[in-house]
């Protein structure tokens, strides 16, 4: 574990690099997680992926072992691109394929656009580029008032995975993690969602993307993945079932294997 220091606080992640001295060196992985969850969720999709390519991830403010914000706090989507590229810069990553998934993917699409020379490709697993609906903070939000972190988590597992699709230690895990968020972060977090539409600047976003989505997301229907694989100029979508939204924990190594394919065929010849 690593520390990035930014003038709000600090993010911890992690980079791992097994690639072996002799292969011919390729861009690093980012990822970035979404709410609810850590940088833990990647772990799956590791096996994959470590033998080429340096692999990077963080706990996003709010989450894991980084700081958790006052209530007052800035959570604009500004400031998590500052958060991401704080990450990026003090693992050493200056150009980087980013990967991200629910919010995060919202936040990659955005820092993709604030910093197009640092991207090498992008991935957006069940993202988008339009905020949430703004009924769902009200949902959230009575679920935290009736039940706690512990009524919210339980509540939203069934709308991130079907009933047979984890393990029982997996479930069990999931769930614990997920109610260590803090319940001012979780709305904080959904708020800048809601504020969010990118639509109008996706044409500028021409580096090589990945779409990754599952086919019954209860908070992001396919036809809006359909509609951002419409409007990015070098996009490929993948539709992946069944699956909620919980798609890269619940389908880590189908998802990891989807991306290997992707970023092989994006990397240039040299590997630089």
């Amino acid at each position: 574990m690593a520390v990035a220091q930014t003038t709000h606080g600090a993010l911890h992640y992690e980079l791992f690099d097994l690639v072996a001295p002799w292969q011919r060196p390729a861009a690093p992985i980012l990822f970035h997680h979404g709410i609810g969850s850590s940088r833990l969720l990647w772990r799956g999709w590791y096996p994959a992926l470590a033998d080429r390519y340096r692999v990077a991830a963080f706990d996003m403010r709010g989450s894991g072992q980084s700081f958790v914000p006052p209530p007052d706090a800035d959570w604009s989507l500004e400031s998590l691109i500052d958060d991401l590229f704080a990450v990026a810069d003090a693992a050493g990553l200056d150009r980087f394929h980013l990967v991200g998934e629910s919010m995060g993917g919202t936040v990659a699409l955005a820092a993709t656009l604030a910093r197009p020379d640092r991207i090498a490709s992008l991935t957006v697993s069940n993202g988008a580029h339009l905020g949430a609906s703004i009924q769902r903070v009200e949902v959230w939000r009575g679920q935290l008032d009736a039940g706690g972190l512990a009524g919210w988590s339980r509540a939203f597992m069934l709308d991130r995975f079907h009933p047979d699709a984890l393990s029982a230690e997996m479930a069990t895990w999931f769930e614990h993690q997920q109610a260590q968020w803090s319940g001012e972060s979780i709305l904080k977090a959904l708020g800048v969602l809601i504020g969010t539409d990118l639509t109008a600047r996706l044409q500028e976003i021409v580096c090589p993307v990945l779409l990754l989505h599952p086919d019954g997301s209860p908070f992001i229907p396919v036809s809006v993945m359909a509609e951002l694989h419409r409007l990015l100029p070098n996009a490929r979508l993948n539709v992946i079932g069944p699956a909620r939204h919980g798609l890269p924990f619940s389908h880590a190594a189908q998802s990891a294997r989807l991306l290997r394919s992707f970023l092989d065929s994006s990397e240039p010849p040299n590997g630089r």
